[in-house]
């Protein structure tokens, strides 16, 4: 069983015991979240897809660490005119474990 899900503007796949790292803090260690914008679950070969999101559908997970990505390097250069810009960017993420996936009530 797998699930297509929307967090934070964007869309990822994942299945039981999944970790998955979203870009942006929105919880503590060791709290539990759910994700309410599913948009497709795959079952046994029965697939049901939202238009957008599914009616019921929620993937629960826990979140297991936070923290910043790797330093990204933003560098911008024009040629010949004496401009160089360098700076840095730390992105937050929080990775989760998916614990739970419910397909809710069929239509």
């Amino acid at each position: 069983m797998f699930a297509v899900i929307k967090a934070k503007g964007y869309q990822y796949v994942v299945s039981m015991g999944d970790r998955i790292v979203i870009p942006a803090r929105f919880a503590q260690v060791g709290e539990t979240v759910e994700f309410k914008d599913v948009l497709m679950i795959k079952d046994n070969g029965n697939t049901a897809v939202g238009m957008p999101f599914l009616k019921g559908a929620i993937v629960h997970a826990k979140v297991t660490k936070t923290g910043k990505l790797p330093k990204q390097i933003v560098y911008k250069f024009r040629r010949r005119k004496k401009y160089r810009r360098k700076a840095g960017h730390k992105q937050d993420f929080c990775e989760v474990e998916i614990t739970a996936i419910e397909q809710g009530k069929k239509k």
